[in-house]
């Protein structure tokens, strides 16, 4: 959310820089992620100033030029050449100095010294879109008279300066999508925070602030009591409160100056005056409002209600909905107006020819808003902030504001009573406070007058403080329960931990000291504790081959599944309310986080990658479902991912660029096991392919089960990331991991006084059969003096039969106990060789 500096300061005055203001909103959990600053006009007039033109000849030269001399105020007159046609001597001007850097849409240019024709000028005399005031380019810009001479032209033309904080509201803090919302939790900040000159503290007195000031709607009025449009509301649990009011003969036109910039300076187009004026009030006060065309409303009767399952209705952006039977609707007589809280009607918005508006502030309940956006799949500003929660308690005040505004850049009358339509009230909610409670919570003790400061600041009002004998035995605890009525546009604080949050990020985080006491109790290692340990090796090991670790959102698009049967999408877990429709199942892989994670780097130039990511996963398998309880229809895995894309090597002066391969993701995911002391003697590779691997391995333990898989993602699922190369996948079964290391127990032992023997067989096999399979039969064939199967030479071609491969298979032979003979090696290779005689057909070449 865009929040202005300047804007900020129309409610509370603070002298703190808009780097010092990003620091502090940070500081209480209003995260600023940039700052921007943004002039009304491009390059704020810099260099230009008022001038008077002296003199005005024709160049001696030219037939079209003329040569002036101008008072710039600076009491020596300056030479320009002109190609004005209506510059004349004794009018007030916009000079260009010499200097000035002047705009034309995204190019730019410098104004020089230079010789027109053989004369000496020195700047430029300026028309309207030279400076970016106006469009106007038949002649330079004649001033007033009366303006003055070496004044400067932001001065003259009142150009603003500004700075945009995008600040990242978290979605219980709807009461902060607002400027005035960001103003009042600044101004409990710098309450908190006001220096205490009676003690020197030396922090910052520009934090000194006295009072938030909320514009005033003491001068609203009903001026014509005649008959406007009237509220019915058929549905009050999904409208609760209906506000609204009618203004009779206004103008629809351009907006004024002061509230385009407004807008425009957060980072909205302005429409016209009424509609910019809805928006400008979303903006400050964080309520929506939509504005009717009255003849557009027939029946002179707003019915607020849903419509049958099916019915048509076409949005203000030309689309047609089937609207269902749970989308709450703003109705006249005859039919639908407005999707209530989401997005208004084609046909009944405020345009040029709208003499009167019927002025809507309503309170929605968030949860129809949210299903309505959703099934829709629309995001409205509106939307945004019903279905997080607006305060129904301040529709009455917005809705005076509002029409004081309209009235202010529309003119009109405020015609008819006020509609007010609010059956049951909804009160402030009240929260039970142990003062204790809040030193056990924040780690520290906070004076009850601090306390009482920031709650105040906080518009949470004190209703009543008792005292619970007992409640403590140690005197210098509180026994103190104090009664809070918290406002209703805090929809995040509802019970007594959140009012403590509340103070203690007003109070500030680093002002809790860490102590000098370490509490704590000897106690075993855990299994929870053994697996985290090894994440943390595991990641210092990836780290250190180039790998850098993400971190993606569990939630993710259904559409991602759609057509899997490797993960089929009914296995997914549905999110009842998704936020989006982008974030609407809960993820079964970590791999389309991934491939999210490289195509944002490739966009961005990195397109050599090598990710790792540790998360869970979520499985729903309806045969697991017990007695109507949905969780237990959720599997949960804790999974290990690896990418590679791009070259592995490259920009070397001492080695060729290389691509990444297979094998080497192979190579990362051995070294993971033999990391965790997973023997590869353990471990079994069964290549495959699906859906998801193009070539895949099946990572799998001696016992069957799946540790893992890897292989080449598929060119069409990649195709659909718009990544146009080869990207290397790996998923380990952490749990099952865990399950291998369990057992695992170090020893030490002599390195063996006695050579190893390395012995090569030059094997003629089928092409369908693996190394692996090779390695797991030697193995079988011996376990005490084999120690090593390692492929060193491939070979498919020429003067191989049909169907054949060759491979190249060395044999590491060592004895602990005494040095090998040549019977002893030669007994064992045979033995070797015929076991893969028989069950792999191979042939000694």
């Amino acid at each position: 959310m865009n929040i202005s500096y300047n804007w900020l300061k129309d409610y509370i005055s603070f002298n703190l820089s808009p780097e010092q203001l990003s620091d502090a909103l940070t500081s209480i959990g209003l995260e600023t992620g940039s700052i921007e600053e943004v002039e009304t006009v491009k390059g704020g007039l810099k260099g230009l100033i008022i001038g008077r033109v002296l003199t005005c000849e024709e160049h001696p030269n030219s037939d079209h030029l003329h040569v002036t001399t101008v008072d710039l105020g600076t009491g020596e007159p300056q030479q320009i050449v002109c190609g004005a046609p209506n510059v004349a001597a004794g009018q007030k001007v916009v000079v260009a100095t010499v200097g000035t850097v002047l705009y034309s849409g995204d190019e730019s240019f410098t104004i020089k010294k230079s010789k027109i024709r053989g004369i000496e000028s020195n700047g430029m005399i300026c028309a309207e879109d030279e400076i970016g005031i106006g469009t106007g380019h038949e002649g330079i810009i004649v001033l007033p008279e009366d303006a003055k001479a070496g004044t400067p032209a932001s001065e003259y033309y009142k150009v603003e300066s500004d700075y945009v904080l995008e600040v990242d509201i978290t979605p219980n803090r709807i009461d902060a999508a607002s400027h005035y919302g960001v103003a009042r939790d600044l101004y409990a900040y710098l309450q908190a925070h006001t220096p205490d000159t009676t003690t020197g503290d030396g922090r910052d007195k520009a934090c000194l602030v006295s009072t938030i000031n909320k514009p005033l709607v003491d001068a609203f009025q009903i001026e014509d009591k005649s008959a406007a449009v009237t509220v019915e509301v058929e549905n009050p649990l999904a409208c609760p409160r209906y506000t609204a009011v009618t203004i009779k003969n206004i103008e629809v036109k351009a907006s004024p100056d002061w509230l385009k910039n407004r807008l425009e300076t957060i980072g909205i187009r302005s429409i016209n005056n009424v509609v910019d004026v809805t928006n400008y009030i979303l903006h400050e006060t964080g309520q929506p409002l939509h504005a009717f065309d009255v003849s557009k409303i027939k029946g002179n009767k707003v019915i607020v209600k849903t419509l049958p399952d099916g019915t048509p209705f076409v949005t203000l952006d030309g689309v047609e909905r089937k609207l269902s039977d749970k989308d709450l609707m703003i109705c006249n007589t005859e039919g639908g107006m407005c999707i209530g809280g989401v997005f208004g009607g084609l046909d009944s918005g405020v345009t040029e020819t709208t003499k009167d508006v019927f002025l809507e502030s309503a309170y929605f309940n968030p949860s129809w808003i949210r299903k309505t956006a959703r099934r829709h799949g629309l995001n409205t500003d509106a939307s945004f902030r019903f279905e997080r929660g607006a305060d129904p308690n301040n529709t009455l005040y917005v809705l005076k504001r509002a029409a004081l505004l309209i009235k202010e850049v529309a003119g009109g009358t405020i015609t008819g009573e006020i509609q007010d339509v609010y059956p049951l009230k909804i009160n402030n909610p009240v929260v039970e406070l142990s003062i204790q409670k809040v030193s056990d919570l924040t780690g520290k003790y906070i004076p009850e007058t601090t306390i009482e400061s920031i709650l105040k600041s906080l518009e949470i009002e004190i209703l009543q403080k008792s005292v619970i004998a007992g409640l403590t035995r140690n005197p210098l605890q509180s026994d103190a329960v104090w009664t809070l009525s918290v406002p209703t546009y805090r929809v995040d604080v509802t019970r007594d931990v959140d009012v403590i949050e509340d103070i203690l990020r007003i109070y500030g985080y680093n002002n809790i000291e860490v102590g000098e006491e370490v509490k704590s109790t000897l106690s075993y290692q855990t299994p929870v504790d053994r697996s985290y340990e090894l994440q943390n090796i595991l990641s210092e090991q990836l780290t250190g081959a180039g790998f850098n670790e993400i971190l993606n959102n569990s939630l993710t698009s259904g559409s991602f599944y759609d057509g899997l049967t490797s993960f089929p999408k009914q296995n997914c877990v549905l999110l009842r309310n998704p936020l989006s429709a982008d974030l609407d199942v809960m993820r079964q892989t970590l791999l389309f986080g991934g491939l999210e994670s490289i195509v944002y780097n490739r966009n961005r130039k990195n397109p050599d990658l090598k990710f790792y990511e540790f998360g869970n996963t979520y499985f729903h398998l309806p045969e697991r479902l017990k007695e109507n309880d949905y969780l237990t229809a959720i599997k949960e895995e804790f999974k290990l991912a690896l990418w590679l894309t791009g070259n592995s090597v490259t920009n070397s002066w001492i080695h060729p660029v290389e691509k990444s391969s297979v094998y080497e993701l192979k190579a990362y995911v051995e070294n993971i096991l033999f990391r965790l002391g997973i023997s590869s003697r353990k471990i079994v590779y069964k290549s495959f392919t699906n859906d998801i691997f193009a070539a895949g391995l099946s990572v799998e333990t001696v016992s069957g089960k799946q540790a893992g898989v890897l292989g080449v993602i598929q060119k069409n699922i990649c195709k659909k990331f718009d990544i146009n190369a080869e990207v290397y996948f790996a998923e380990l079964n952490w749990e099952v991991l865990m399950k291998e290391n369990k057992n695992l127990k170090l020893k030490q032992t002599e390195i063996s006084k006695f050579h190893p023997v390395k012995r090569d067989l030059a094997l003629l096999l089928d092409k369908n059969v693996t190394f692996a399979e090779i390695e797991k039969i030697a193995y079988q064939t011996d376990k005490k003096i084999l120690k090593e199967v390692s492929l060193f030479d491939v070979y498919e071609g020429k003067n191989l039969p049909e169907g054949k491969k060759s491979y190249a298979v060395s044999f590491t032979l060592q004895d602990e106990e005494k040095t090998l003979n040549d019977k002893q090696i030669d007994a064992l290779m045979s033995r070797i060789q015929k076991t893969l005689e028989e069950k792999l057909n191979a042939q000694l070449r």
